[in-house]
C-alpha cells in the first residue's frame, strides 16, 4: 500500500498475495449477485453449489460467465467438473427465502452427498436441458457450455449460453419484465456480508437534449 496523493491510497496488485487481491475485489465489486447453480455428474447426481464470481456478459448471444475456484487441495470442485463433462447448468437466483439453504449448499461436504436434500429443497425438471433447477428458485437459467478458459492455477472461467428459463409465477408479465419485488434477489458484499435488493428506485437514462435542458434548470 502507498499514499499516491492526499487522500488516495493505492495498490500495485502484482505486490500483493492472492489473498490480499481477493480480499480487496470481494469488498469493492459489490453487490454480486448469486448463482446457485445445478449440475448433473457422470452418476447422474445431482450438485448445487452457489457462486458470487457470477454475471451477464452478453444478451445476443445470451451469455453469462462463472468463475469456478478449485479446492484448496488444488483438486477441481464438482461444478466445474460437471460442466465440463455434460456441457450443461442451470443458475437458480437466490432470494431472502433461498438464504439459509444455499448456505447449506456451500458446506463442503463428501462426496455422494445430496446438497439438496441437505438444504431442504426440491427440484423441477429442466425446460431446455437435461439438469434440473431448484424449484423454490424465483428464476433459473438453464445453460449449455459455450466455452470454459482456465486462468492461472486455480480458477476456471465457464461461459454458459442461456437456452432456456424458468419463472415463478408473478415473477415475469407478458411483456417480460421481471418484477424485482417477487424476484427478492440477494447480493454478495464483503466478507460474510449480503445485501437485499429491497431499496430501489428508477432513473431513466438520458439523451443529450434531455441533459442540456437539464443544466439550463439547474
Amino acid at each position: 500500500m502507498t499514499i499516491a496523493a492526499e487522500g488516495i491510497v493505492a495498490f500495485d496488485f502484482a505486490a500483493l498475495s492472492a489473498r490480499e487481491r481477493y480480499k480487496i475485489m470481494i469488498g469493492t465489486v459489490v453487490p454480486r449477485p448469486i448463482a446457485l447453480v445445478t449440475t448433473l455428474d457422470e452418476a447422474g447426481r445431482v450438485n448445487a453449489a452457489p457462486f458470487s464470481f457470477f454475471g451477464c456478459l452478453s444478451s445476443d448471444p445470451a451469455i453469462v460467465g462463472l468463475g469456478v475456484e478449485y479446492r484448496p487441495d488444488g483438486t477441481r470442485k464438482d461444478t466445474g467438473a460437471n460442466i465440463e463433462a455434460r456441457g450443461e447448468f442451470a443458475v437458480n437466483i437466490v432470494s431472502g427465502a433461498l438464504l439459509h439453504p444455499m448456505n447449506v449448499c456451500a458446506v463442503p461436504f463428501p462426496a455422494g452427498v445430496d446438497e439438496i436434500a441437505e438444504a431442504g429443497l426440491t427440484l423441477r425438471p429442466g425446460h431446455r436441458i437435461g439438469v434440473p433447477s431448484i424449484a423454490e428458485a424465483p428464476a433459473s437459467l438453464e445453460c449449455r457450455l459455450h466455452s470454459l478458459l482456465t486462468i492461472g492455477e486455480s480458477r476456471q472461467i465457464v461461459l454458459g449460453e442461456i437456452v432456456g428459463a424458468q419463472f415463478h409465477a408473478g415473477a415475469i408479465d407478458e411483456r417480460l419484465h421481471v418484477d424485482p419485488q417477487v424476484l427478492d434477489a440477494l447480493g454478495r458484499m464483503g466478507g460474510h456480508g449480503y445485501a437485499t435488493t429491497r431499496d430501489r428506485f428508477d432513473l431513466p437514462t438520458m439523451d443529450e437534449a434531455e441533459h442540456r435542458q437539464r443544466n439550463r434548470r439547474d
